[in-house]
């Protein structure tokens, strides 16, 4: 092949992976929109998440970051509890069962949430 005709289609990929990378960064904005379908929590601290519940997990995304979460045994009643290796999340607490307390295991870090 060439070497002006295979510049042209690395120019391409290149270009077509940068869209890609700069289309995936647009929707990051530090924190969960108000307008998704998710659910978003507020917290002390300033927090603020939105929950995705699949199957046996729970889908955290907020300013902390991505958390996949496993349904843990535990809880009463609505109460459910997820966790991985840096957080532990207790969902269905409080009056209404809109409360959560998260609990960053790396970090003594607890912060009390209620959903809007």
């Amino acid at each position: 092949m060439n070497k002006k005709i295979l510049g042209k289609r690395m120019a391409s990929w290149l270009a077509l992976a940068g869209a890609a990378a700069l289309s995936g960064c647009a929707g990051l904005t530090g924190g969960p929109s108000a307008t998704s379908s998710s659910p978003v929590y507020r917290c002390e601290q300033g927090l603020q998440f939105t929950v995705r519940f699949v199957n046996d997990t729970a889908v955290l995304k907020g300013a902390r970051g991505d958390d996949v979460l496993l349904r843990d045994a535990g809880g009463q009643g609505a109460q459910t509890v997820y966790s991985n290796p840096r957080l532990r999340a207790e969902f269905g607490m409080g009056t209404g069962a809109r409360e959560a307390v998260l609990q960053y295991l790396q970090q003594p870090l607890v912060a009390r949430c209620v959903r809007d």
